[in-house]
């Protein structure tokens, strides 16, 4: 078995595809990379499917070995990359001879990278999904984070090509839009002036911030019930618990909760949050169901139409 060899695997560097789905019934959440578009466009840039697996790099520090030749494309956030010691762009395609070393150094702008290799990387599903949950121990090599050693399987691809995509295509990790919120059924229980409070207010991203969910710490609000039945939670749900510092929920969250939740993220901006590091301010802003829908439609147009640049060695 050859591939890439884990020299140093970073601060938390996980196999993933774009998640598990329907598996909610049995307790198991869904995985898959925090920020979808970059995880796309990595496997995008080599020609793989959109569901190769590749690497989800928090923050950097990832070095590893090649054993074979092979194509690599990194995206997201702006995290040196390094191939055989000299620095290449970001969001493009490279290829990679045995024995050179990729090394992804600590983010400058965004917290999350995506290494995908040509072919994607060969790792058995569980329950449908290379994604790799810790908490259930579910996914990757061994349900946990890469270690140093481990050897991630691929087939050579040295005629591969790739492409790179244009600068202007790629998301701006440095804004400060305000965060978009869809108001959900529980939002009766939140009197018009904790709305208020919550919509003006500015909160800061806690060190409580992982892959289950990033907290807020910032004005509290107070719903008018101390909690609910539990029931099952979407992705980017904004759930608010006794202390009134709202937390949103990511990848990685329960599948059911019962504290009273005002609304849930646009799932464009919950990708953005996540590429957001602890201390980061940000804002919210109400949106509707059918922006949402609009915007989804017409980004989903936009991104298809898009000719990334073909590239060779």
């Amino acid at each position: 078995m050859s591939g890439l060899k884990v020299l140093q695997p970073g601060l938390m560097t996980l196999i993933t595809d774009l998640g598990r789905f329907g598996h909610h019934r049995i307790g198991l959440t869904t995985g898959g990379p925090l920020d979808p578009f970059a995880f796309r466009w990595a496997n995008r840039l080599l020609g793989n499917d959109d569901n190769a697996t590749a690497l989800e790099v928090s923050i950097g520090g990832l070095v590893i070995e090649a054993q074979v030749d092979t194509w690599v494309a990194f995206t997201g956030g702006e995290m040196p990359l390094k191939i055989g010691g000299e620095e290449v762009e970001g969001w493009t395609a490279h290829p990679v001879k045995a024995g050179q070393r990729i090394e992804a150094g600590f983010s400058k702008c965004g917290a999350r990278g995506y290494l995908a290799v040509s072919g994607g990387f060969d790792i058995a599903p569980m329950f449908d999904s290379s994604a790799t949950v810790q908490r259930e121990k579910l996914g990757g090599l061994n349900g946990q984070k890469l270690q140093a050693g481990d050897l991630l399987p691929c087939a050579p691809a040295a005629n591969a090509g790739g492409f790179t995509l244009p600068k202007q295509y790629r998301p701006d990790y440095a804004s400060k839009a305000p965060l978009r919120v869809i108001l959900g059924y529980q939002q009766d229980a939140f009197s018009e002036v904790q709305k208020q409070i919550f919509f003006t207010s500015t909160y800061k991203i806690s060190d409580r911030a992982d892959r289950m969910g990033y907290r807020m710490e910032g004005p509290a609000i107070s719903p008018s019930i101390n909690g609910i039945l539990s029931e099952g939670i979407c992705l980017g749900a904004i759930q608010v618990p006794a202390d009134g510092q709202p937390i949103v929920l990511l990848n990685d969250r329960q599948t059911i909760g019962g504290y009273p939740k005002i609304g849930s993220l646009f799932s464009e901006d919950t990708a953005r949050l996540a590429q957001m590091l602890p201390g980061t301010e940000v804002t919210f802003e109400p949106y509707t169901q059918a922006e949402a829908h609009n915007q989804l439609l017409l980004q989903k147009r936009f991104n298809d139409n898009i000719e990334p640049i073909k590239v060779t060695a």
